[in-house]
C-alpha cells in the first residue's frame, strides 16, 4: 500500500520524530496534515527546521490530543493517521506524573476513539523501549515482560493497551510500534546524545552526566521514520493488532557514546558523572538491546544509518544552531 495523494494526519509533528516523519511524508507524496501542540510560542517547533517548499505543503494545525473534540476534527478525512504527540521526558515524569497520565492515557483514549469513529484505514501508534525495562532476557522481543520502571513509562505501557483494547473490541486497525533510542538532529538536548554532543561543541570544560553505565540501543531517526512507513504501508491482514521493535540490535555503554562523539567532534574532554541526573536507583533501565527481527520479518524493516554516522549529523546540526543549545543549562 502506498501512502502517495492519501490523507494523513501526525500528531506531535512539531517533536523530533514528528518532524521527520512529517517530512518525509510529504515528500513521499501524501497530504499531510501536521498536528502541533498550541502553547504560548508563535513558531512552530521542530518543524522549523523543514526546508520552506515541504512545510508550504503541510496542513498544519494546533491543538491538543487532551481535547476529544479537537481530535474529531483533526482525524476527520484522514486515512492513516501516526500518533507520536506525548510527554516523554522521564526526569519531568517523576515531577508530574499526573501530567503524563493525562497526555500519554486520556491524550490516547481521545485519539483512538476518533480513529474508531472517523474510520481510519490504519493508525500506527508510538511506544517506547522504556516500556521493558531493564532488560529480564536480551536481545529485548516484543514478548518480553513490560515493566513500569518510570511514570512515563508505566504511561506509555497504558497507552500501548488502550490501542490494543480497541483493537481486539472494535477492530480498530492499529499498529504499534515501538523504537529503542531513537536520535539524529532536531532533538532537544534533554535527550542523553545531543546532551554530550553539545557540551562538546560549545566548549565545555567537561561532560556532565548521570551514569555512563546503562546500555542502550541507539537507532537514527531516518531508520525509525522507516520504520513508521512501513507499519502503515504493509498489507494490514499481516500487521493489524501487532507490536514491532525498531531498533539496531547493536547495544552501547552512555560513556562509550561519549567517547565515540569525542571521537567524531575532534574534541576530547574529561566526563564528569552528577549525582543530580542521575534517576532513581530502582528506577534507572539497565540494558535495552533490540531484537528486531519481527519487524524485519513482517514489515520488511532494516536500520540502514549507524551510530557513528548519526552522529556526525548531530554535531553537525548542533553546530549550526548555537542559539537553540544551552549546554551549561542541560549538564545541570
Amino acid at each position: 500500500m502506498s501512502l502517495k495523494s492519501k490523507t494523513v494526519l501526525v500528531t506531535g509533528a512539531g517533536g523530533f520524530i514528528g518532524s521527520h516523519l512529517a517530512e518525509r511524508l510529504v515528500r513521499d507524496g501524501a497530504n499531510v496534515r501536521a498536528m502541533i501542540h498550541y502553547d504560548a510560542r508563535p513558531d512552530r517547533s521542530n518543524l522549523e527546521f523543514v526546508p520552506k517548499d515541504v512545510l508550504d505543503s503541510m496542513e498544519v494545525v494546533s491543538g491538543d490530543v487532551c481535547d476529544p473534540h479537537f481530535m474529531l476534527k483533526a482525524v476527520d478525512g484522514c486515512d492513516t493517521v501516526f500518533h507520536l504527540a506525548a510527554l516523554i521526558a522521564i526526569p519531568y515524569s517523576y515531577e508530574a506524573p499526573s501530567a503524563y497520565v493525562q497526555t500519554n492515557v486520556a491524550g490516547t483514549t481521545n485519539v483512538v476513539q476518533a480513529c474508531q469513529w472517523c474510520n481510519v484505514g490504519r493508525l500506527v501508534h508510538t511506544s517506547t523501549s522504556e516500556c521493558y525495562g531493564t532488560a529480564i532476557y536480551a536481545p529485548i522481543d516484543e514478548a518480553h515482560p513490560l515493566q513500569g520502571q518510570s511514570p512515563y513509562s508505566a504511561s506509555k505501557i497504558a497507552a500501548d493497551k488502550i490501542v490494543e483494547s480497541f483493537h481486539l473490541s472494535f477492530g480498530l486497525p492499529a499498529v504499534t510500534v515501538r523504537p529503542f533510542n531513537t536520535f539524529g538532529p532536531r532533538q532537544s538536548a534533554r535527550a542523553v546524545i545531543p546532551t554530550i554532543v553539545s557540551q562538546i561543541v560549545h566548549g565545555c570544560d567537561e561532560i556532565r552526566l548521570g551514569s555512563t553505565a546503562p546500555l542502550r540501543d541507539f537507532n537514527f531517526v531516518a531508520n525509525t521514520v522507516d520504520g513508521f512507513v512501513a507499519a502503515a504501508t504493509t498489507d494490514a491482514a499481516a500487521c493489524a493488532g501487532e507490536v514491532f521493535n525498531l531498533g539496531t540490535g547493536r547495544e552501547v555503554s552512555i560513556g562509550e557514546v561519549a567517547e565515540m562523539a569525542m571521537d567524531v567532534t575532534g574534541r576530547r574532554v574529561p566526563v564528569v558523572t552528577d549525582d543530580r541526573r542521575i534517576r532513581p536507583e530502582r528506577s534507572e533501565v539497565g540494558r535495552l538491546l533490540c531484537d528486531w527481527s519481527k519487524a524485519q520479518r513482517i514489515l520488511g524493516w532494516t536500520p540502514r544509518v549507524g551510530l557513528r554516522e548519526g552522529l556526525e549529523e548531530v554535531a553537525a546540526f548542533i553546530e549550526s544552531c548555537p542559539s537553540r543549545f544551552r549546554p551549561a543549562e542541560y549538564a545541570r
